[in-house]
């Protein structure tokens, strides 16, 4: 995945707000990467909505 590409949330991997539940299924864009403990590489996805969390790479799924 790179920065700019647009994403579908598929799964959440931890206990999250409801904000972040909502989320599931949504499209959003690829702003940032972050290094996470040792658990991979951690995506910062904006909506359409201008809300944006973090993610992991497994619970994102490329977005045509």
């Amino acid at each position: 995945m790179e920065i700019g590409q647009k994403v579908r949330v598929r799964r959440l991997r931890d206990r999250v707000s409801q904000e972040v539940i909502k989320k599931l299924g949504a499209v959003g864009i690829v702003r940032q990467f972050k290094v996470v403990d040792g658990q991979g590489i951690g995506m910062l996805v904006q909506f359409d909505d201008k809300y944006s969390t973090w993610f992991f790479e497994d619970e994102l799924e490329q977005y045509d």
